[in-house]
């Protein structure tokens, strides 16, 4: 009241408090306040000495559960689209934006992408390069060496002993890792699961990648890819449907760099045919050994007995 009225009217002040303590109406006829000052000082003194309960009570934030009736999209997620055609002053009424006549002003009209308007279009103007046909193409079964852990021990799949031939595709449908019909072409061993191979596996199976074959061999293992065609496929994987058991093709021109090099441990590489040999004949291992000391040491002596040559 005192803010309104101004310290000049400090008295006046006391007695408008008074008499509204005192629950006496406190209007402008009996004093010279304006209007707007009446109005303030009313307002001051209804807010002191009012007692009514729920303006005194702090204002609690409402809180909205989410339901599936008020579920929709954040403000701005979805923009509406552009309604044309809807009168000139929406600035696309009429043609809509497209224009008059023309192709591309047509309802389904337009050009595909890539047409120049009759001009020999860049992508004919460079030749092809390569080949590339699906009905060529050899796509393998992948299955990981961590996989083949996994079924080893489920006890699904038996690893092989010393004497017995290793694993092959035959083995790997048995156990459940994949479907006859899946095998068009054969399967690749892939790396993924390494960390938890710790099973010796010795397995014959199309392609190999070079982690799966360390993965293999660091734990004790041995591959081998082996080129299986469509009817050594049928043979090996339903040997039921043959009286006699046909012999394996080798690989196609085109294959045999692969499976002669033993990088990727080709069945016709010399280390993959000396390790077989070896297996059916240990006793060759010894000779074997012998010779290779013997050429060891006639090159050590060659070397040796090597007079230098006189400077010309």
């Amino acid at each position: 009241i005192i803010a309104v009225c101004g310290q000049s009217t400090m008295a006046m002040a006391q007695r408008l408090l008074f008499r509204a303590a005192a629950g006496i109406r406190v209007g402008t006829s009996q004093w010279s306040l304006s209007s707007n000052k009446a109005a303030a000082v009313t307002r001051t003194t209804t807010a002191l000495f009012s007692t009514n309960p729920q303006q005194t009570e702090p204002q609690r934030e409402i809180v909205q559960v989410l339901k599936l009736n008020n579920l929709r999209d954040n403000p701005g997620a979805r923009k509406q689209k552009r309604r044309v055609g809807r009168g000139t002053g929406s600035g696309r009424g009429k043609t809509c934006g497209r224009g008059h006549k023309g192709q591309k002003s047509r309802s389904g009209g337009g050009v595909r992408p890539g047409f120049e308007g009759g001009q020999t279009p860049l992508y004919k103007l460079f030749p092809k390069r390569g080949f590339k046909n699906k009905n060529h193409g050899t796509p393998m079964v992948p299955i990981n060496v961590g996989t083949l852990q996994d079924y080893v021990d489920m006890k699904r799949l038996i690893p092989p002993g010393p004497d017995d031939p290793p694993l092959n595709l035959k083995d790997l449908v048995d156990a459940g890792m994949t479907k006859t019909s899946a095998i068009k072409h054969g399967v690749k061993l892939l790396s993924d699961g390494a960390d938890r191979l710790r099973t010796p596996i010795r397995i014959d199976v199309s392609r190999a990648s070079t982690k799966a074959i360390d993965a293999i061999e660091s734990v004790g293992g041995e591959i081998t890819t082996v080129h299986y065609n469509k009817l050594a496929l049928r043979a090996l994987l339903k040997p039921h449907k043959f009286h006699t058991l046909p012999r394996f093709a080798l690989p196609p021109p085109k294959l045999m760099e692969y499976y002669t090099n033993w990088k990727h441990r080709g069945y016709l590489s010399p280390q993959a045919q000396m390790r077989k040999l070896l297996k059916g004949r240990p006793d060759l291992q010894d000779k074997i050994d012998a010779k290779m000391l013997a050429a060891v040491a006639t090159e050590v002596d060659a070397e040796t007995s090597e007079t230098t040559p006189s400077d010309k």
